[in-house]
C-alpha cells in the first residue's frame, strides 16, 4: 500500500500539479493551500506522510509542524522549502520533521523520501503493536 500523502502549500499551481503527479504513480493524495487547512484534513483524513512548505502566510511550517506532531505523532513530515528558509527547514528537522527538501524538487527524490518516511511510519506502528501485545500477555501472565 502506497503512503498516504497531504501536500501543504500555498502555491496552489505546485500543489494542483504535484497532486496529479503523485496520483498517477497510485499515490492516494489530499491537499490543502495553508497550514489551517491541512490541520483540519489532518483531523479527518488518514495520513501517513505530510509535504509541508515551510513559508506560507498566516502559520507557517515550523509552527504547523509543531501542531501536527503535537496531535498526530506518528505522521512524518517533510518540509519542502526554497533557498531563503533551509535554516527554518533544518529548525523543522530539531523539531521532528523526517527530512527537508528543497524546491523545485524532482519527482523521483521527492517519492524517495516519501517511501523512506512512509516506512519510519510502520516501522513505529509495528513497534507499538509489539509492545501492546507484550504488555497484554505479561498481563495474562503468559
Amino acid at each position: 500500500m502506497p503512503a498516504r500523502i497531504l501536500l501543504i502549500d500555498d502555491e496552489q499551481g505546485f500543489v494542483e500539479t504535484m497532486a496529479k503527479r503523485l496520483e498517477m504513480r497510485n499515490y492516494p493524495v489530499s491537499t490543502a493551500f495553508n497550514a489551517q487547512e491541512g490541520l483540519d484534513t489532518l483531523s479527518k483524513v488518514t495520513i501517513d506522510v505530510v509535504v509541508l512548505d515551510v513559508k506560507m502566510p498566516g502559520m507557517d511550517g515550523i509552527e504547523a509542524l509543531a501542531r501536527i506532531k503535537a496531535e498526530h505523532p506518528l505522521v512524518e513530515v517533510i518540509m519542502l522549502t526554497g533557498h531563503a528558509t533551509v535554516e527554518n527547514a533544518i529548525e523543522g528537522m530539531k523539531r521532528g520533521a523526517f527530512d527537508y527538501m528543497m524546491k523545485p524538487c524532482d519527482m523521483d527524490g521527492l517519492l524517495a523520501k516519501v517511501d523512506e518516511a512512509y516506512d519510519k511510519k510502520v516501522a513505529h506502528e509495528d513497534r507499538i503493536l509489539e509492545a501492546r501485545a507484550r504488555h497484554i500477555a505479561l498481563r495474562r501472565g503468559v
